[in-house]
């Protein structure tokens, strides 16, 4: 049995070493593989002598075979990545205290089991390597991280009761983890082509798409929408004062407060240098109005923890906005004409002090 695994494994590696390599190059947090495919059924069927060996000889083959040329894979975190696998499969196999017999409930069970004890080590190896940044979402993974952790184990489920009953099926699986490898390569290669690196939110581009939709349908069904341009307030200085890293992370931050402030369906995006902007559909101006008014004074409230380009932590604090909000069909007919409105009332904004919001009707008066 430890043998035919070891041999499934190798060869599902083997045959999907470029869509790993790939996958571990372009992940920026914490990179999850189809290790819990091959230990689940570990875990229920070998002792424990033998999932530690099966666990270490996957991430041997790994580093030397999926992972060259990608992110320097340390010996210490391979090491802690291989224990970690292993306690979380052989804790899965005391699901067989329950019942001497493979069935359905132990191996969901066991499924459960490892989920919870892998995410908890491998939590606070996280959080211990890096408690002044640790976040929740960066410690136990996004939801995308997660529902593929949960369905390479679900694969490892179904092993299980294919290696009890026939077990020269189980070269089956092999497929099914190419295609899932490969989705997950797709769907990150479509988050690379259309959001901005720096803040996760949609680029210029895929913005200026989803707003040219929005304006269709609004045209259609004779609805309305509220738009906003975020322009920070002496931003510049920033970068010349600590350095552009510091800028970044004031993006960063910017950028997260935006995002809280908007529902889950708003666009939200980066225009490039300093500039955010943000579609609410179904809006009407005074609500548009009202969620600008919101996001100007978080963002006056942040206290951005940083460093310069000389390594000196610094905090900045009193950041300040400047926000022009427009609606549709108000103040134009296309999304061109309700970004310039919303552009113009930016200025207007920054011409009366900066750090407010000023909705379009008010660039005419301010002009006057």
């Amino acid at each position: 049995m430890f043998a035919l695994l070891l041999a499934l494994a190798v060869a599902q590696n083997e045959v999907s070493r470029r869509i790993e390599r790939a996958r571990r190059s372009l992940s920026e947090s914490s990179h999850v593989n189809m290790t819990s495919v091959w230990l689940i059924p570990a875990g229920l069927l070998l002792p424990a002598q033998l999932v530690a060996l099966l666990s270490v000889s996957l991430y041997v083959n790994m580093a030397l075979r999926s992972w060259s040329g990608t992110r320097p894979g340390q010996a210490h975190r391979v090491a802690a990545n291989a224990t970690t696998a292993s306690l979380s499969a052989c804790t899965a196999g005391l699901a067989m205290l329950v019942s001497p017999q493979i069935n359905v409930p132990v191996v969901c069970l066991a499924v459960a089991t490892y989920f919870v004890v892998n995410a908890l080590l491998t939590s606070v190896g996280l959080y211990l390597a890096n408690q002044a940044n640790a976040t929740v979402e960066g410690c136990l993974g996004n939801m995308d991280d997660n529902l593929l952790e949960l369905a390479t184990l679900c694969v490892g489920g179904l092993l299980v009761m294919v290696l009890t009953d026939e077990p020269l099926l189980s070269v089956l699986v092999i497929l099914p983890l190419y295609v899932l490898q490969r989705s997950m390569l797709i769907k990150r290669l479509e988050e690379l082509a259309t959001t901005d690196q720096k803040t996760q939110l949609l680029n210029a581009t895929t913005w200026q798409d989803g707003a040219q939709r929005e304006i269709s349908r609004a045209q259609r069904d004779s609805g309305s929408f509220g738009a906003m341009m975020i322009d920070l307030d002496h931003f510049k200085r920033i970068n010349d004062t600590y350095g552009h890293l510091a800028g970044d992370d004031v993006l960063k931050a910017v950028a997260a407060v935006v995002r809280q402030e908007t529902r889950a369906h708003d666009l939200v995006g980066r225009f490039g240098g300093e500039e955010f902007v943000a579609l609410l559909p179904a809006t009407s101006k005074e609500d548009a109005i009202v969620t600008a008014e919101r996001i100007r004074q978080r963002v006056s409230e942040l206290v951005i923890s940083t460093k310069t380009n000389e390594g000196a932590v610094v905090d900045i604090e009193r950041q300040t906005a400047s926000i022009g909000v427009a609606a549709y069909p108000l103040d134009g007919s296309s999304i061109e004409e309700v970004m310039a409105s919303a552009d113009a009332a930016v200025y207007a904004a920054k011409d009366g002090g900066r750090n407010r919001v000023v909705g379009s009707p008010e660039v005419a008066l301010a002009a006057a």
